[in-house]
């Protein structure tokens, strides 16, 4: 299987040409992720010294792709780091299953009242507001961390309602690895305002006109966050497929 994923890689790269137009750090660092895990994932599967060998050679090309977005994206000469970014890959093989690489998956929840506010959070570490969000937990269900994380960061107890998006982090530019974020609707049911005392420095409620200056990516999940609030219906949202795909 990870084979024909590495197929389909080198036909879509064949595809890129001068007038796509040049990459940038984005794509190459998103570009040097799907290198590592097909390697890391052939290394997981693989028992022959050779294939081996290759596959840790593409980890070495991936490092210095990642090491190339790094420099674009902070427009300074920078130390490669190649070496680095290739013992952390190593450092983080499986065998078999548990060794085939998958974006890692976060949870986040849109919650509202009775009044058509929307809860938000202030992260303790950057300052900026965004709705409750967590990493997925094994051994619960993506509703059941939604509302876990929703009462550990702000005290409120929510009822979950549907999926309103499945995003690729990667492709929207808030992550450097491969990243699927799951964005539930959820109704308040209880409970009361209450920070965590590690995770956030403030929670509260907002109306559409008054959500805090430094609020994350509002452009692009407020409107329907705030449809869904006032009881508008809406169809899942997910990442349109790219034509080709390894293009922005």
């Amino acid at each position: 299987m990870h084979y024909s994923s590495t197929s389909r890689w080198a036909s879509s790269v064949r595809l890129v040409t001068k007038s796509a137009g040049a990459p940038d750090a984005r794509d190459l660092a998103r570009w040097s992720s799907s290198l590592a895990g097909i390697a890391r994932t052939g290394l997981g599967f693989t028992e022959n010294l050779y294939e081996r060998e290759r596959f840790e050679e593409i980890l070495h090309v991936a490092g210095d792709i990642k090491a190339a977005a790094h420099a674009l994206d902070d427009a300074l000469e920078v130390e490669r780091e190649t070496d680095h970014f290739v013992q952390e890959w190593l450092a983080n093989v499986g065998e078999g299953v548990p060794g085939y690489v998958t974006p890692k998956v976060a949870i986040g929840a849109i919650v509202g009242n009775e009044n058509g506010e929307m809860l938000l959070v202030q992260r303790a570490d950057s300052g900026i507001w965004l709705y409750p969000t967590g990493w997925a937990d094994i051994g619960y269900s993506a509703s059941e961390v939604a509302a876990k994380e929703v009462e550990e960061e702000t005290g409120i107890e929510c009822e979950p309602v549907r999926l309103l998006s499945v995003i690729d982090g990667q492709r929207m530019g808030f992550s450097r690895f491969g990243m699927y974020l799951l964005l539930f609707y959820c109704r308040a049911t209880g409970g009361a305002l209450r920070p965590h005392p590690l995770e956030t420095s403030d929670v509260g409620w907002f109306g559409p006109t008054a959500l805090p200056r430094a609020t994350a990516g509002a452009s692009w999940w407020a409107a329907a966050a705030f449809a869904a609030i006032n009881g508008e219906e809406a169809a899942t949202a997910f990442d349109p497929p790219r034509d080709p795909v390894w293009r922005p």
